[in-house]
């Protein structure tokens, strides 16, 4: 090989790597973008059934189906938006700066209520609170909530822009079809199409048993807050349901939420007779709820709509979690569900793949 040749290998070698940076550097760009398109895949995958039964069984025409489906989709949207204002309202009125020197007045009373509670019982955590000022930590809340509202135009664009997408994904079921099947080498497009449709009706399966495990986790929180009295519990019911999403992470911090806000909600009640029974009260539930979820509504999602063995999304959604933080955990299953799907079409006769692909037969 000549110095020539060596030179023009190298600044190939090198044109190729900036292509791949510049390449990478847009995605990143664009990344509003890329969550806009994937949220709106993930909605379209979720309307497929309601489509199929608004075309095939009512037979309606395919752009009323969709104008349908969008319309249950943005009123399902403005119903979840609803539910929130009375806490978020309730909330306002307790934390805004107004009342702030009232809420660290409430929960320095709380505290003061725990510490004699437990001071009766030979345990003094007077140490581990006289260092926290509650007065200056309290200043950030309002600061935080502004910072909430000052998103709320891009969220507003953002919901926009998904509904957009969502739409001619609906109104144009091949459109994404088309797209791969353009950067497809020949010969290998009905592989390909025949993945796809596996894919979609898998990851539709998927996510209808989320919601379906989302609505019986809803039900069951609602039931054990709305027994104990707490205000807005079917706001805190749906954050705590909606969590679950978040495989192992979010049941905790769900727990953590429904307690918290059971024990601030009863702030005015005396902790011993009314506070402590309470919270321990929905504490049993949420356990029970969960061991529910646990050993019913999980296995049922990930058996039959993804076909997969629990040891198996136990171990990618850990290594999802490990690589990719929070949202590796959420998209693990689905993201292993398609790649699955895929090795399973182009190389089923591979002995790996046939031991993880045999719940598809």
């Amino acid at each position: 090989m000549t110095s020539k040749e060596l030179s023009k290998g190298i600044i190939r070698a090198v044109g190729v790597l900036a292509g791949i940076a510049l390449f990478l550097f847009f995605l990143y760009e664009i990344q509003s973008v890329l969550v806009y398109l994937a949220i709106a895949a993930v909605l379209s995958l979720i309307a497929r059934p309601i489509m199929t039964f608004l075309k095939e069984k009512l037979k309606l025409p395919n752009l009323l189906a969709v104008i349908i489906t969008m319309s249950l989709f943005i009123l399902a949207i403005f119903g979840i938006i609803s539910m929130f204002i009375p806490l978020i309202v309730q909330q306002g009125y307790n934390i805004s700066l107004l009342n702030t020197s009232e809420l660290h007045n409430n929960i320095k009373a709380l505290l003061t209520q725990i510490n004699q509670y437990f001071s009766t019982r030979g345990i003094d955590i007077t140490n581990l609170i006289k260092d926290i000022d509650l007065a200056s930590n309290l200043k950030i809340i309002p600061s935080f909530l502004n910072a909430i509202l000052s998103t709320a135009g891009s969220i507003s664009m953002g919901l926009f822009s998904v509904l957009f997408i969502l739409f001619f994904f609906l109104k144009d079921k091949d459109l994404l079809h088309q797209f791969f099947l353009a950067i497809t080498p020949d010969g290998k497009e009905q592989r390909l199409m025949n993945s796809l449709n596996k894919i979609n009706k898998l990851l539709s399966r998927y996510f209808i048993g989320l919601i379906i495990q989302i609505a019986i986790l809803f039900t069951i929180y609602s039931i054990i807050l709305l027994a104990s009295g707490i205000e807005s519990a079917l706001v805190i019911a749906f954050l705590a349901a909606i969590l679950n999403i978040i495989p192992y992470v979010g049941p905790l911090i769900g727990g953590i939420l429904m307690l918290t806000l059971t024990m601030t909600s009863n702030l005015e009640y005396d902790f011993q007779t009314v506070i402590l029974p309470t919270t321990l009260w929905v504490f049993v539930g949420y356990i029970v709820a969960q061991m529910i979820d646990n050993f019913f509504s999980q296995p049922i999602i990930f058996s039959k709509s993804v076909k997969s063995h629990p040891l198996e999304i136990f171990l990618i959604i850990i290594i999802g979690g490990l690589t990719f933080g929070i949202a590796g955990m959420i998209i693990a299953v689905p993201t292993y569900t398609a790649l699955k799907v895929i090795f399973n079409e182009y190389y089923s006769d591979n002995q790996v793949v046939k031991q993880l692909t045999k719940y598809f037969n």
